[in-house]
């Protein structure tokens, strides 16, 4: 009898994601017209749109490789389809509409737990794949604002003319946690729950992964960049790295504004911002938009069927009356 009532709210919970994901594309839509879109993904030459997507699948694959990694962490095994089905609409929702913690917690909740994974270990995966999103950045950001230093522009008031300082920063937070899942071997303990490192292995695995999901997503812009502008992609991964960085901690869904304004100024020297938004837009469609209406499609595929085929309640409780 406790059971269904747990049932009915998540089918509800999926159904309201559902709702909410129709909502977004909606917004989306009001955020740009629609003949805008068309006409600047219409102007890119074919070869590069696919590219693009092409960029982006192999993107969210690596995406995915969070979770997998993830429940190695924990000593857990899930099927991979529910792993990526999971993975993906999770991080569709979390980069569309903002507010990851919430967004793609409460989805991998929703699901993980209805496949019998206990709320502990979701927390666990939670926490896991959000570490691996970061240590990609820094990681990734470290090195190339290292060796390839760009200029800060004034207008975002960092206390930093170049991304020097803020690579060298990046790095150290890497070296410490490399060391640390090397050296701390006591799990830190909440309450009667241990919190530990992961292995030195899937640490090395997390940095790799995520590094490759971030190098995919600056690859997916930089074909979709006007064929004048004189940029080489390690150029552009700095420049992408900063923007995403700013737009990330702003917290605005998908980083909107945040990202575009310090795209355009780092490279509006070199080519119009007419030109620039226009990549932009398409990058939004090709990255966003397209994976999130797939992403709602697939909710809806799943959500749908079991809302409407579910037992109503009273009728349950009739026949547990009639056992007793």
């Amino acid at each position: 009898m406790s059971k269904k009532p747990k049932l009915n709210l998540s089918s509800l919970f999926g159904l309201l994601l559902f709702v909410l994901s129709l909502w977004a594309i909606s917004n989306e839509l009001r955020e740009y017209n629609y003949r805008d879109v068309l006409n600047n993904l219409a102007a890119i030459p074919k070869n590069l749109l696919i590219a693009s997507i092409g960029l982006t699948t192999f993107g969210y694959f690596a995406i995915a490789l969070y979770d997998i990694l993830g429940f190695r962490y924990i000593g857990f095994s899930l099927s991979w389809k529910k792993i990526v089905f999971t993975n993906f609409i999770s991080s569709v929702f979390s980069n569309t509409i903002g507010f990851a913690l919430v967004t793609g917690s409460a989805i991998r909740y929703r699901f993980y737990s209805t496949w019998g994974i206990s709320p502990f270990a979701i927390a666990q995966i939670i926490a896991f794949v959000n570490f691996t999103f970061w240590l990609g950045m820094f990681a990734l950001a470290g090195f190339i604002f290292l060796v390839n230093p760009l200029t800060i522009p004034t207008q975002l008031h960092l206390p930093f003319v170049t991304v020097r300082p803020i690579g060298a920063i990046f790095l150290l937070l890497i070296i410490a946690y490399l060391l640390g899942s090397l050296i701390i071997k006591q799990p830190l303990r909440i309450r009667s729950h241990g919190f530990k490192f992961p292995s030195f292995k899937i640490s090395l695995a997390q940095i790799a992964v995520s590094s490759c999901d971030w190098m995919f997503a600056a690859a997916v812009l930089y074909v979709l960049l006007p064929a004048n502008i004189s940029l080489s992609y390690l150029d552009f991964l700095g420049i992408y790295l900063l923007a995403m960085f700013a737009g990330v901690i702003s917290n605005v869904p998908g980083g909107l504004g945040v990202f575009e304004t310090v795209i355009l100024l780092l490279l509006s020297s070199q080519v119009s911002a007419a030109a620039i938004l226009g990549s932009l837009l398409a990058y939004r469609g090709v990255y966003y938009f397209l994976p999130f209406i797939i992403a709602a499609a697939l909710l809806g595929l799943y959500e749908l069927p079991l809302f409407r085929n579910r037992p109503p309640i009273h009728t349950d409780k009739h026949r547990c009356q009639k056992k007793n």
